[in-house]
């Protein structure tokens, strides 16, 4: 019963999919956060050469893809396999589990309300949908903020024994991720220029950040958010930012993902 989000998945974004059809030379996969199917092409199953693409997905098979591109006129998604790393993947397997656990509070709060599951539920996820990407998200903003019920649209009783429901359940949290950025300037104030570009890598990450010097011109940066779609979203806007300073003005920089 996930929460279905509305329109298209973005660029890079992690999504989990269903393997519907395997063909010898493509695979198809609906993403069951959305209503759309995507194509893996047998380049970007698995890294190497695949004598038989049956060996690693087959009908049913449910697999964390990484979003190529998007042809939103043609409706058309390319997805990949083999560029989600095992930490990425066991971070969004998580989301869904979290997002299961507040599927269940509503289970809760409907037998609480005297209200069939199934209507509270449309109720609720119809009023927030363009505000939250998912049930858990909107959980963790009741948590956080009492007013935030009120996204529900639900009325005063139901909205009350909902918010009960939930902060019996939820606990507020927050996940981190990071990975080594090395920075490196040529330039005759190249001090001056990689202290603009860590200012930019904070500017982008909106005080989610903490960037720690290694030596050897390597810093290491780690991003806190409230899920880790949110933290991946961040921490690569961030390490972009720093990345395009540096090429801009006499230097060159790369960022590497660590695994937890």
């Amino acid at each position: 019963m996930l929460l279905k989000k509305e329109g298209f998945p973005e660029e890079d974004e992690l999504v989990m999919c269903t393997i519907t059809k395997v063909q010898f030379h493509s695979v198809f996969a609906q993403l069951d956060e959305y209503d759309k199917s995507g194509m893996i092409h047998i380049s970007e199953i698995s890294p190497g050469r695949i004598r038989n693409i049956r060996d690693f997905v087959k009908e049913g098979k449910k697999v964390v893809c990484k979003v190529l591109r998007v042809n939103k006129e043609k409706g058309h998604i390319d997805l990949s396999l083999r560029r989600v790393a095992e930490t990425q993947r066991r971070n969004k397997v998580d989301e869904l589990k979290q997002e299961q656990k507040a599927e269940k509070i509503v289970e809760f709060a409907a037998k609480d309300i005297n209200v069939p599951l199934k209507n509270l539920f449309e109720d609720i996820t119809s009023n927030i949908s363009k505000k939250y990407s998912s049930l858990n998200e909107f959980f963790q903003a009741v948590v956080a903020d009492n007013n935030a019920v009120k996204d529900a649209g639900l009325d005063a009783k139901a909205a009350k024994k909902l918010e009960e429901a939930i902060k019996a359940r939820i606990k507020e949290t927050t996940v981190k991720i990071e990975g080594k950025l090395k920075l490196t300037s040529f330039a005759p104030d190249g001090v001056d220029v990689i202290r603009e570009a860590l200012k930019k890598a904070e500017e982008a990450a909106k005080g989610n950040i903490t960037i720690k010097y290694l030596g050897g011109g390597s810093y290491n940066v780690a991003i806190n958010a409230k899920d880790y779609k949110e933290a991946e979203k961040l921490l690569k806007e961030a390490t972009e930012k720093a990345v395009e300073h540096l090429r801009k003005n006499e230097g060159k920089g790369e960022f590497v993902r660590l695994e937890a």
